[in-house]
């Protein structure tokens, strides 16, 4: 069975379609539809987003799209998805320990889930944020300047 985008998806889509005359401008906030609805793009979802833009779109124009870009999740993660930055600038105010603390604190390893669902630990390129790391995104919200104990605190809250 296909995909089938939710009627608010399809009438988004539907004006976005409108907005852009260049059918490619689609791809990217259709796949942040697709997302938002089941936590992740996969391949059904984008050929459904690829039928749905339409001719001159390919479900390959969709896949490199979403394979390009880290922000798209290819599989599904848990409830809160926590994402650390691996660049060199944030390593040098201690994200590289701050990754080993919720590695520990969680249970995992970077890349997985717990086995609850409740939480998925990825590292990822640059979050823009240098200046005040240690710092992580936790689905749509960064936390920043962050201790031990401050990022201990926000488990706790999330639990």
């Amino acid at each position: 069975m296909s995909y089938q985008f939710s009627s608010e998806s399809v009438s988004r889509l539907n004006k976005l379609l409108e907005m852009f005359p260049d059918k490619r401008s689609v791809i990217l906030p259709g796949l942040y539809l697709l997302q938002k609805e089941q936590g992740y793009v996969d391949r059904e979802g984008m050929e459904a987003l690829a039928e749905k833009i339409g001719a001159p779109i390919s479900l390959a124009q969709v896949y490199g799209v979403a394979t390009f870009y880290t922000l798209y999740n290819k599989k599904p993660v848990g409830k809160y998805h926590i994402q650390i930055c691996g660049t060199s600038s944030c390593y040098m105010r201690g994200n590289d320990k701050l990754e080993k603390h919720l590695c520990s604190r969680l249970g995992i390893e970077l890349g997985e889930t717990t086995p609850d669902k409740k939480f998925t630990l990825e590292e990822v390129e640059c979050l823009g944020a240098c200046g005040y790391a240690p710092m992580v995104q936790i689905n749509d919200a960064y936390y920043e300047n962050l201790t031990f104990e401050k990022m201990d605190e926000i488990l706790k809250d999330l639990t």
